[in-house]
């Protein structure tokens, strides 16, 4: 286990878990916090084949700390949000795949850190807001990228204008979150599903995470390509290979409803 005054790295097998310790703060993000994320990533053991974000308390994440709000002007300010673009950058195109464990607050710069996740489990205590446009400022950890990817541009434009909140059942109707579970299950959901993940094969999980996202935003010909290259690199993996020849063999399970 690694600790820092901002941030909790716990290593449990081939799972990280990675806990946010603001919790006097709402677990609110600040410089130090933002660059103990950029690290915890960059510098992942190797032995991990997936992480779950968490926070310490009753809240995941109440966004920036507004009283780190220091007179910038426009080049500073730009910089400065480009350090959180390259912080929540090494989440989502990091090596391994992210599991968000959402419960309270997932509020401003909070819900743009868990739009950097993969998967995002969200218990019933769980409500998203993006409180920005009343308080004369914009998104500017990458949000106006990832949140209308999840619930398009009309609702985060609603939400900004508005102060509109979302709660955990809205939310996940919304796409904010793709599980819904009760109060205070988010982390154990979330590890269950980190520990399922980190069961495929690591280069199968990597093109998920780098050529989906990639594809979708690429013309239909130019995504069909794309695909057929990635679909031969994953294949062609030792890995894969074993896993494919111990199905045919009956060796491994076949897909039934759940």
């Amino acid at each position: 286990m690694s600790t820092s005054a901002d941030l909790q790295l716990d290593l449990q097998g081939d799972i990280a878990i990675v806990r946010l310790t603001r919790a006097s703060k709402r677990n609110a993000l600040n410089d130090a916090l933002i660059l103990a994320l950029r690290d915890t990533f960059q510098n992942l053991p190797s032995s991990v084949r997936a992480v779950v974000i968490d926070g310490d308390g009753p809240h995941f994440c109440a966004g920036l700390d507004l009283s780190e709000i220091k007179e910038r002007d426009a080049g500073q300010g730009m910089m400065h949000s480009r350090m959180w673009h390259q912080a929540l950058a090494c989440i989502e195109q990091g090596p391994v795949p992210v599991v968000a464990a959402l419960h309270g607050a997932v509020v401003g710069g909070g819900l743009e850190l868990a739009s950097a996740c993969h998967i995002r489990v969200a218990d019933a205590s769980t409500f998203y807001a993006l409180p920005e446009g009343s308080r004369g400022i914009f998104v500017g950890g990458g949000g106006s990228v990832r949140i209308p990817k999840l619930i398009g541009v009309a609702r985060m434009t609603d939400m900004m204008m508005t102060g509109r909140v979302y709660n955990a059942e809205d939310g996940e109707r919304a796409n904010f979150a793709q599980y819904l579970v009760p109060e205070g299950a988010a982390l154990d959901k979330a590890i269950e599903i980190a520990r399922r993940v980190a069961t495929n094969a690591p280069l199968t999980n990597y093109a998920l995470m780098h050529a989906l996202p990639r594809i979708a935003e690429q013309p239909a010909d130019h995504g069909f390509f794309t695909e057929a290259l990635i679909s031969g690199i994953v294949q062609d993996a030792p890995d894969a290979k074993e896993r494919v020849r111990a199905f045919l063999e009956g060796k491994a399970g076949k897909v039934t409803k759940s």
